[in-house]
């Protein structure tokens, strides 16, 4: 179907547009998510959208709401999007792109789990010896498994501003020690299940975010998008090998490819090759297909 860089709902008010997602009111207790086609890197939101980008994210995330059910419930609900959006043209911009899901308090920082060293945590390393706080062996090299899976927190930054790794400290004083602490342990959970899932299909999952909110009783729930090739580094096992920065499923192919312009990473985004679309478009869904299909 037609790519989509932004939905346009006249039945529903527009709270916001994210790099990715718009966010429409759908009552005081649900949302509509739509995940677009847009691309972002390195922050800035890249003005061609990935055609089939936003159905894969989302049926992935789908995926793993289901598989992560039993360890903590999540955002989603079972009003289906054609019971809320009733304009067929307009539902049928959408595919698979949408969801209804309960209104929660967002926690104001990301959840990242680091399995391997790269990124910016690769980056820490190297200066320091250690990775949002937490020390690491000497002598390990780019793309080394890590001793154990490590909770690295990030803030949440506004849109076109970056995110800040913080230290578990940092995090305590912004959740407090319970909450703090419930976030690390089942982000650790969630990630060495789903790890060791994906490594069965051929795909290492280097690192991954989650995001999560509260609902009026205070309980934790699972939100945003979750091991998706946007909130992921997704590795395939047959290519990887340490030292290296491994080839990926997700968007790090484009920021490969942006490195090697002239560009001070601020907008407008450059346009990208009619093959680098193609490419990353064909990448995503190989990720999907391979995480939910059975061997």
């Amino acid at each position: 179907m037609p790519a989509l860089y932004q939905s346009n709902l006249s039945s529903l008010p527009l709270i916001g547009r994210g790099k990715v997602r718009d966010i429409y009111q759908v009552s005081d207790d649900h949302l509509l998510v739509v995940a677009s086609d847009r691309l972002s890197a390195f922050d800035v939101v890249l003005p061609q959208p990935i055609p089939g980008k936003g159905e894969v994210l989302t049926r992935l995330s789908n995926f793993w709401f289901g598989r992560t059910a039993s360890l903590i419930p999540n955002h989603l609900t079972e009003v289906p999007v054609a019971a809320i959006v009733t304009d067929p043209d307009e539902l049928a911009t959408l595919g698979d792109r949408a969801m209804v899901v309960k209104r929660l308090k967002p926690l104001p920082v990301e959840a990242i789990v680091r399995g391997y060293l790269i990124g910016s945590g690769w980056k820490d390393y190297r200066k320091t010896g250690s990775v949002c706080g937490i020390g690491l062996p000497r002598g390990l090299r780019q793309a080394d498994q890590l001793p154990k899976p490590i909770f690295t927190p990030s803030t949440k930054a506004e849109l076109g501003a970056h995110d800040e790794n913080v230290d578990f400290a940092h995090t305590v004083k912004l959740l407090g020690t319970e909450l703090a602490e419930q976030v690390r342990e089942i982000s650790l959970a969630i990630y060495s299940d789903c790890a060791s899932y994906a490594r069965e299909r051929g795909i290492i999952i280097a690192d991954t975010k989650f995001e999560f909110g509260l609902d009026d009783a205070g309980r934790l729930h699972l939100i945003d998008e979750v091991l998706t090739p946007d909130s992921s580094r997704f590795w395939p096992a047959d290519g990887y090998q340490p030292d290296t920065s491994p080839p990926s499923f997700d968007k790090q192919f484009v920021r490969d490819y942006l490195e090697t312009l002239d560009w001070d990473k601020t907008p407008p985004g450059p346009e990208l090759p009619q093959a680098i679309i193609d490419r990353t478009a064909d990448k995503y869904r190989e990720a999907e297909q391979r995480l939910t299909q059975t061997p």
